[in-house]
């Protein structure tokens, strides 16, 4: 058994076997069936297996006795513990994929989350940075590299790329030496739910990926490296909080600028696109997102940062 198959067996254990088994073969669909991300499966366990709780602790043992009165007690209850709109909105949406997934496999006789809503979600996003400060903390990096540590081309290529790009941090340490095209200045990746995509590149990025393989990945490199992009220290592909912690680490170089990480580097990305002229479905496409109203969020953000320059620059604003 997995340690994640043992994690989840723990959780399930004091749940009435029936709710437990079914919780079971619910891990098998999002894993197997859907070949989501280990951390999305996670996530929608945590939920689920919440709501289950809650059942089993109203006196219910299966789940075909789940109905929209005990979702909506199992919400309510998230409000009373202080939880956030957001992630009452996420659990609902849990419940509701849950209960579906219920119906459609004939595990439950009616879908009990069809009717369910929840609050609406605040949309925020983190603070971008301007393009000046963006071209400051590559150059603050590049600089810092100029000693040819591998380590520090290595910063360098991956801040790159996280800017030109826009792709998640995930994307990016999941990287291997055939998802870089370098005569087309494309990179495949693979998003959420393994879909697909090709995203390009400009012309700074690719020179610092082609002196990071040429000369800094081969210092690194061991013989379990395999076909990875990006390595840590130790010749082991890079993990997702050691780049966070390079990100946080490099903005320090930058005066002035608002402390970010990867994903602010993402939506720095989106909003100087679109501040660019690019339209909101190729951005949406270069993103991978799945819903153009997730794109229509950075609207806001390039609507907001025109607002405040009309304001002090207009002497009727």
């Amino acid at each position: 058994m997995s340690e994640q198959e043992a994690r989840g067996a723990a959780e399930s254990a004091e749940l009435p076997e029936p709710m437990a088994r079914v919780l079971g073969d619910y891990e098998r669909h999002l894993t197997a069936e859907r070949d989501l991300a280990a951390h999305t499966v996670r996530a929608y366990l945590g939920d689920v297996g919440g709501l289950l709780d809650h059942a089993s602790r109203l006196g219910m043992t299966d789940v075909t006795e789940l109905d929209l009165r005990t979702l909506r007690s199992w919400l309510a209850k998230q409000q009373t513990l202080g939880k956030s709109r957001t992630t009452i909105a996420r659990r609902a949406t849990a419940a509701r994929v849950f209960t579906a997934w219920l119906s459609r496999t004939g595990r439950a006789p009616i879908d009990a989350g069809a009717s369910l809503g929840s609050p609406k979600a605040h949309k925020s996003l983190p603070p971008v940075l301007r393009a000046d400060e963006a071209s400051d903390l590559i150059r603050g990096a590049a600089e810092r590299a100029d000693d040819g540590s591998p380590v520090g081309l290595r910063d360098v290529a991956m801040l790159e790329l996280l800017y030109a790009t826009g792709i998640r941090v995930g994307e990016l340490v999941g990287l291997d030496l055939d998802d870089i095209d370098r005569e087309r200045n494309v990179v495949r990746v693979f998003g959420k739910g393994r879909k697909e995509r090709s995203v390009p590149f400009g012309r700074p990025a690719a020179r610092a990926l082609d002196f990071w393989l040429k000369h800094g990945r081969p210092q690194l490199a061991v013989d379990g490296s395999g076909p990875a992009v990006f390595l840590g220290a130790r010749g082991g592909r890079i993990d997702q909080r050691a780049v966070r912690t390079m990100v946080h680490r490099r903005m320090t170089d930058v005066p002035g600028a608002p402390d970010i990480g990867p994903h602010g580097l993402r939506h720095t990305a989106a909003t100087h696109l679109l501040e660019g002229g690019a339209d909101l479905r190729s951005v949406q496409e270069l993103l991978g997102h799945a819903s153009l109203a997730t794109t229509q969020l950075y609207t806001h953000v390039t609507t907001d940062r025109l607002r405040r320059a009309y304001q002090q620059a207009h002497p009727r604003a």
